[in-house]
């Protein structure tokens, strides 16, 4: 009973309240185990719903026919088929669709960073009158829905000769109102907000006019902001299968202009009128399509690899900037 009781004594005065706190939920300079478990479980959850589609669609787009219809074949394919690739990329034209991807996608791209930091930066280190206004109108733009402008936008871009071009992604986005630009002006407003004021007054004191304070220092410290703007408008411009086929192939239909998006879109047809019949091209099926939905992500997967790092320190230097 001694032994006992001063055993239980002993774990009574280990297992204290303090320690017990200290164990679930950590001190300042350290994190507790149970925060650190509840965190990379609330991870891996959100992780598994983003990435479970990812890896079925890559592991079916190696499957054959006899793969597809063996119930014992489930994630790893008995051999890793390659013709659904190249059916799939002969169907989508790859390599033309690629490279006018690219330039739908980044010519805006390039536009909405120049044009929408100055705006921002006009909005965050100038007072003038009207601007309250006109930061409600920018919020108003971006929550008015884009089936309501769809019309008047495509009559007006008819009556200018640019429909079925270029221009109709491009020019928007040099005056400012590009696909999602309200939201990449007020990062790059919140972004210059948040740089120390005595770095301008400093350059304005040295001689320094208003554009060479704005490229000498506002646009080096505005990094971390453009690579965030990159990342989303380049993806938003390259995902916009229905503006696109509306706006730059146009409803005609003779436009060249086309992307990966819109030919994944149109890809049953698109197999179906290249596969010549008693050929040994292979069926449309499940493992065909995901193969083409695969190729149609690739650029962004590697964009995504290259910009990852940027990325994450961007988003970290953007919460410690400031005075």
């Amino acid at each position: 009973m001694t032994a006992q009781a001063i055993t239980k004594k002993d774990l009574r005065s280990y297992f204290t309240k303090e320690k017990l706190h200290r164990f679930m939920f950590g001190t300042r300079e350290k994190q507790g185990a149970g925060k650190m478990i509840a965190i990379y479980g609330l991870l891996i959850c959100i992780g598994f719903v983003y990435l479970y589609p990812i890896f079925y669609m890559i592991s079916t787009s190696f499957m054959d026919q006899n793969d597809l219809l063996d119930t014992s074949v489930k994630w790893i394919p008995s051999h890793l088929y390659l013709r659904n690739y190249v059916d799939a990329g002969a169907s989508l034209d790859f390599v033309a669709s690629f490279f006018k991807g690219i330039l739908i996608a980044g010519i805006p791209t390039v536009c909405n960073i120049l044009v929408d930091m100055m705006v921002g930066y006009g909005f965050a280190r100038y007072e003038f009158k009207g601007k309250k206004i006109m930061m409600a109108i920018l919020i108003f733009s971006y929550i008015l829905p884009k089936q309501v402008t769809m019309i008047p936008t495509y009559v007006l871009y008819n009556d200018m000769g640019i429909l079925g071009t270029i221009w109709t992604f491009a020019l928007p986005a040099l005056f400012g109102n590009g696909l999602n630009a309200p939201i990449f002006i007020l990062i790059f407003y919140q972004f210059f907000r948040q740089v120390p004021k005595v770095l301008m007054e400093a350059a304005a004191i040295d001689g320094a006019g208003h554009f060479k304070r704005f490229f000498r220092i506002a646009v080096p410290s505005a990094v971390p902001a453009i690579v965030t703007v990159v990342l989303f408008s380049f993806v938003w411009y390259w995902n916009e299968s229905y503006l696109t086929e509306l706006y730059v192939q146009g409803l005609s239909g003779n436009s060249i202009w086309t992307n990966l998006v819109v030919q994944l879109k149109n890809f049953d047809s698109s197999f179906a009128s290249k596969a010549t019949v008693g050929s040994t091209a292979t069926s449309l099926n499940e493992s065909v399509r995901m193969a083409a939905t695969s190729l149609s992500i690739i650029p962004l997967l590697i964009m995504y690899l290259i910009l990852q790092k940027q990325f994450v320190e961007s988003i970290d230097r953007a919460g410690i900037t400031g005075e």
